[in-house]
């Protein structure tokens, strides 16, 4: 079965002393359905899996799970500097997720192809009964490998490779995976300012974080594409592309984006260092800016 459709990369929720609140969970969860989010992307890096312990990570998936059903994918990822530690993560997912993702190490590097597709598929034969997924996002790892010189590799060394989660603005990359080997793999797009530009490839699923708070608007983006009306697809990306920048500018997008979760009606909490955490009048100022711009009816709903 190959994942479509939007996937929200999700953030780890906060008490006020930074200790994980997962009773949140539940709420976030059908705050995501209400707004026909297929699925969670747990432990990445919206989710801030790296200034996590290995026991927090556990726990978030954990509780996460709880919350499957038929309709909404859970996809835990399980990657780590440590290749023993990432294999451990994987292993615990093996009855409470869908499919399992890793990044790349990214402190010592793997200085090939082969070494990076060894590393996958010892996390992945630590959960050989869940879809595997690489998780290719080179801007903040520096394993900049080719996707499409990756996949067959990956396809030959691991019996449950499902696909890759492709954060990356290479149209042309993406595009070759996408359509490798008859489609065989199932490559989600990871750049959400760039969705649009993955349509008339043949993209059919995304993962992203912004998909948290504009999932409307995306889906909008995808119905205009899809009635051929262009120039409004393209308004309604640009407009995706400027949250990001109004966020980002008020001290990075990352801990800005998780605080502005609780004007949607989801608490996720305050962010852990280097992200910022801002204060309720500063997400007033911000949701003004929002209006001004035009955001009505485009944002995620509780």
């Amino acid at each position: 079965m190959k994942i479509k459709n939007l996937i929200a990369a999700t953030y780890a929720p906060m008490h006020k002393d930074q200790s994980l609140n997962l009773q949140v969970i539940s709420s976030y969860n059908a705050f995501l359905k209400t707004n026909k989010v297929t699925g969670a992307f747990v432990n990445g890096s919206t989710g801030d899996f790296a200034s996590l312990s290995v026991e927090e990570r556990k726990q978030i998936i954990t509780e996460w799970s709880k919350h499957r059903s038929d309709n909404f994918v859970l996809i835990n990822h399980v990657g780590h500097t440590s290749l023993k530690v990432a294999k451990d993560l994987a292993a615990h997912s093996a009855d409470k997720v869908d499919a399992i993702a890793t990044l790349s190490p990214f402190y010592f590097k793997p200085p090939t192809l082969e070494s990076l597709v060894y590393y996958c598929a010892e996390i992945a034969k630590s959960a050989p009964d869940l879809p595997f997924y690489y998780y290719h996002i080179p801007v903040l790892t520096g394993a900049d490998f080719k996707m499409i010189d990756f996949l067959p590799m990956a396809i030959d060394k691991i019996p449950n490779f499902a696909g890759l989660k492709f954060t990356k603005n290479d149209l042309i990359d993406y595009n070759y995976c996408l359509n490798y080997n008859n489609k065989e793999s199932n490559v989600l797009f990871g750049v959400d300012e760039i969705l649009l530009s993955s349509l008339p490839l043949g993209a059919t699923g995304w993962v992203g974080s912004t998909y948290n708070q504009m999932a409307p608007l995306y889906y909008k983006i995808i119905e205009a594409f899809k009635a051929g009306n262009m120039e409004l697809a393209s308004e309604l990306q640009r407009k995706a592309a400027l949250f990001v920048d109004i966020l980002n500018a008020k001290g990075g997008f990352n801990g800005v984006a998780k605080g502005f979760m609780k004007t949607l009606g989801v608490d996720c909490g305050p962010s852990r260092y280097p992200h910022a955490t801002l204060s309720d009048a500063d997400y007033k100022i911000i949701q003004k800016e929002l209006d001004a711009v035009g955001y009505k009816g485009l944002l995620s709903k509780n």
